[in-house]
Formats: C-alpha cells, structure tokens, sequence
C-alpha cells in the first residue's frame, strides 16, 4: 500500500479571509480606468478587495484593486493614482502600482510616502500598451512583473496588514435572505454599478453601466461577497481633480449574506497607514463573509437603492 500524504492546511489571507499559498504576501494595489473604452477589464474577478470610488465630483470613477491571493497574468487598463488613494492603500499596507498620477498624488510619492510603482518610468521593462487600445487606456501589467520589481527594488515583501475579521460561513445559500436582491449605486452614467444578490451562491454579480461586469481574462461576470457602501464628501480642487475625505468617519451600510447593515466607517486621520474600520449601529466590527470586498465610496447625499425582488 502506497502511502499519500495528508495536504496541509493553508492559512488564509487577512483580506478576504479565504485560504490561499499566499497568505502572508505584501499586497499590491493597481489603479484601474473605469472609462467605457478601456472595458471589459482585464485580472478584475481575482482581486481580494477593490475601493471605487469618483475621482471628479459627480463624475469619472476609478478603482483601486488589491491582489493578495491571485497571480493574475495580465492586469489593466492601469490609470493614474489620486492623493486620496493613497492613505486608502496604506491601511492596507499595500504596494501602490499606477500610471503616473495628479501633482498632487506624485508630490507625496516622490517624497517617499510609500512604496509604489509607477508605470512611466517602466522599471524593468514591467509594464507593456496594447496597440489595440487607444491610449492611454491601454497600459498593462502582471502580478509576476510587479513581483520583479518589488524585490529589484527592496521592498518589503510580507504584509503587516492586521486584516478585517470574518464570519465562519460554510457555504451554499445565504444565512439571512432567501430570495435575490438588488443594490443600485447611482454614480453617473456610464459608471453606474448595480450588484444582484444571489442566495444559491451568496454573492453579489457586479454590473457597470447596466452592462455585466466582465473579466477580459476569463470571460467571466465580476462577484463580490461583500459590498460596503462608505459616504464621503468631496470637493473639486482643479478641473480634473477632487479631494474625498477618506480619513476620519462617516456613515456606512455593508451587504453580505443576504442582508443589509447599518453603521459607520473610521480612519485615523493623524496616521495615513492606519486601517480603514468598519463598525456596526452597536460599535462592532462588521464581519465580512470570505470572498472578495469591494468598497464604493460615495457622496453622503448620493442615491444607494437596496431592494428584495
């Protein structure tokens, strides 16, 4: 009789609270194009967590999407990074990877804030444009190349990220509501995202201008397990940018397992790599279901639709 060996146990990831080889992996953080024609995305299914948020009031949004778990082989359209995304991406003791980015952004950047890779230096050849994409919505990446570049460079390369606690959840059909819902985030056309609830897989299929939310990559619709709704105020500071209050508290509803809860978000304002909390009507923090997270941030006054059908 031949003897098999007994698979270990992997640990899990303090992000989405599923087990993964990488666990323990610095993340890295890629600032994403939400633009009509840079979609479908490229690498978007695989992410641990995303931030999305509106990068001119009442207007273009972009994404900050955390890979932990995942390797994807191709990530993009990569865009610039916003000041604002950067303590964001520190709180989760992340590597920031952008293309360029405001004056602003690049004014903290260059004096050292953080670790980042910026795609217009190109470092070790670790980025590559699609000729088939007009510019400059056609800017690549990969998780391996990054990789490269974060050990050329010296970075640190496991994470001290504390993590966001999670439920112990089984699987199969939603703990709370047995029936579809549907939650409707009313950023302006055509960066308005809608997520529909299904119990059978307890996840939220992910829409973006009334169309799926498709990874180039594998032909796939985009799911998330949790959605967190965090209103934020803004500001236009010149023509292309704005300022959001990312850093301090506000009002929150996270959806997970079927149902909707009601609290609030915190943020050291005093210690940009503080963690983003989330806390519910009681002072707890939320627990999420394992699986992806994504963070939409949006104006206090701004319409959020939940609905059961």
């Amino acid at each position: 009789m031949v003897a098999t060996e007994t698979p270990v146990p992997l640990n899990k990831s303090p992000i989405s609270g599923l087990a993964c080889q990488n666990y323990n992996r610095r993340p890295i953080a890629v600032v994403l194009a939400e633009d009509e024609v840079a979609r479908p995305l490229s690498g978007i299914s695989q992410l641990d967590l995303a931030i999305e948020m509106p990068v001119i009031t009442g207007g273009i949004t972009r994404t900050v999407a955390f890979f932990q778990c995942n390797e994807p082989e191709e990530i993009g359209s990569i865009r610039s990074a916003r000041h604002d995304f950067i303590p964001l991406t520190m709180g989760i003791d992340a590597v920031l990877v952008h293309w360029g980015g405001s004056h602003f952004a690049l004014d903290m950047l260059n004096k050292g804030i953080m670790d980042n890779v910026d795609a217009l230096t190109n470092p070790y050849q670790a980025f590559w444009r699609k000729q088939t994409i007009p510019a400059p919505h056609n800017g690549f990446t990969s998780i391996k190349n990054i990789l490269k570049v974060i050990k050329a460079k010296n970075y640190r390369e496991v994470s001290n990220f504390e993590g966001y606690p999670h439920l112990e959840i089984s699987g199969g059909k939603g703990q709370i509501l047995d029936k579809k819902g549907i939650l409707n985030i009313l950023y302006s056309i055509p960066f308005n995202v809608r997520y529909e609830y299904n119990p059978e897989t307890n996840s939220y299929l992910r829409w973006r201008g009334d169309e799926p939310e498709i990874d180039k990559l594998s032909g796939s619709q985009v799911e998330a397990n949790n959605i967190v709704i965090m209103r934020a105020f803004s500001r236009q500071l010149e023509k292309d940018y704005n300022d959001v209050d990312v850093e301090g508290q506000g009002r929150a509803v996270v959806y997970r397992n079927g149902e909707e809860i009601k609290g609030t978000w915190e943020k050291d304002k005093s210690n940009p790599s503080s963690k983003l909390y989330f806390f519910d009507e009681n002072g707890k923090e939320i627990e999420f279901i394992p699986g992806p997270i994504w963070i939409e941030i949006v104006e206090p006054y701004q319409k959020v639709e939940w609905r059961n059908d």
